[in-house]
This record gives C-alpha cells, structure tokens and sequence, in this order.
C-alpha cells in the first residue's frame, strides 16, 4: 500500500466499469482501497472491485446501491461521482429533454450520491468527495451548453458542500480532464483529432490513468487540506477557466 493511505478505506466510484470512472477504481485498489463502482449495464471488472448496478437518476438505486457497499465494505469514506452522459448537439436543434436529461444525470445525479455519501462520513466526522467535471466546464464547448453547464455545476456544489461539512473532516474537490485517450476519441477522424491536439499546449491527449492518479492523490490524507479546489488536468488546454 502507498504512503496515502494508512489503512484500507471504503471507496465507492459512480460510472466506475468503463473509461475513467475503471482507471480511477483500478488506482484506489492498488493504493490498497476496498472499491467499489455504479454501472448501469453489467460489464465484466478486475478481481477486487465489487460492482453495484445503480441509476444516478432514481434516489431508492442510489440507497440501495450504498447499502449493499456499506453492507460489503463498511460506510463510505471517498465517493467520486464520475457517472456521467452527453447529448451533444448545437443550441437551436436542442431540445428540452436533451437538456434536462443530462442535468439529471451529470449534476442531480452528482447532488444524490453526495447527498447519500453525507450521511455516513458525518457519523465518522471524516470524507473525501471528488467530483469529476470537464474542461467543458470552464472553459465552454460549442454544442455542448447542457453538458458544459451540467459540468460548471459541479464547482458549486464542490464549494457549497465543503463551506457545509469542511469542519466535519470532510473535503469536496473537482477535477476536470481534458482531452482523454479513450476507445471514443480514437474513432473521431483523424482531423478533428489534429484539431483537438493543436489546441492543447501538452501536444497530447491525457491517459486516463493520469486523471485517476490526480484524483487518489486529492483523496489521501496529504492533500486534506485542499477543498473547494479545482483541479485540471489538461494539459494547459483550459487555463485560466
């Protein structure tokens, strides 16, 4: 076990089967962590992470979600609310629905679990929230205002909770990736790619691993601290936002 944590925690990851979300669980367990993740398809995980299907979007999954971690792993004592959708298109053709949508999901879906997580971390007077957002967040991205706006949310969620429970032991951070290797942005034309590459000072995209290694890092004891924070990891491609 690294130096961060002194004893195995109870983590849970939302989105935590896939992409990111995997990464990030993958690093608390080899930090030691007791993992677990949401999803909302089954999908074949590590040895080690305890998988939970749950919908960020009903109240009763989210509960019965945490108490099947609780149940497994004890109280929750990091949550990283990753789940997260897009419905891109440009304003005009963008309908109610596509909105609102992903407002559930990316930013109610976020207040839900934190909302949950709060209960359990109050009694131990000890929590690590981490909130992943999105350099669309801050920085703002054509056809994407209600996943930009869904994403910017989260700042201020991350800021209230902490102002809320920073006295309890309990910190509330975001981090916001850029441009990610993932499977969906190798099948994106090699122009766009090129486009996307020639924006970000790093000359690359980020592994996901680099993104999960931040977020372990903003969960251990070193960085308590830290709350309130915004924390990109972009390669440059938001600064200043």
């Amino acid at each position: 076990m690294s130096p961060e944590a002194t004893s195995p925690r109870s983590v849970l990851v939302t989105g935590g089967n896939r992409g990111i979300g995997l990464a990030i669980a993958k690093a608390f367990l080899a930090n030691g962590d007791k993992v677990a993740v949401t999803y909302r398809t089954p999908t074949d995980l590590p040895e080690g992470i305890l998988g939970v299907q749950a919908d960020v979007t009903d109240e009763a999954s989210i509960d019965a979600a945490f108490k099947a971690v609780e149940e497994a792993n004890g109280p929750v004592e990091v949550l990283v609310a990753n789940a997260g959708i897009t419905k891109d298109t440009l304003l005009l053709r963008m309908s109610e629905d596509d909105f609102t949508s992903v407002l559930d999901t990316n930013l109610t879906g976020a207040f839900r679990v934190v909302k949950r997580a709060a209960r359990g971390m109050i009694r131990l007077r000890k929590g690590r929230v981490i909130l992943i957002s999105s350099v669309s967040g801050l920085y703002g991205a054509p056809g994407q205002i209600n996943y930009s706006a869904s994403k910017a949310g989260l700042v201020g969620l991350a800021r209230s909770y902490s102002r809320e429970l920073g006295s309890r032991g309990i910190t509330a951070n975001v981090v916001a990736p850029g441009f990610i290797n993932t499977d969906m942005t190798a099948e994106l034309p090699e122009e766009t790619q090129k486009d996307y590459l020639s924006r970000v000072p790093a000359g690359r995209f980020a592994e996901a691993e680099e993104v999960a290694n931040v977020v372990r890092w903003v969960a251990s004891d070193e960085a308590a601290y830290i709350t309130g924070a915004v924390i990109p990891v972009d390669g440059g491609l938001g600064m200043g936002h």
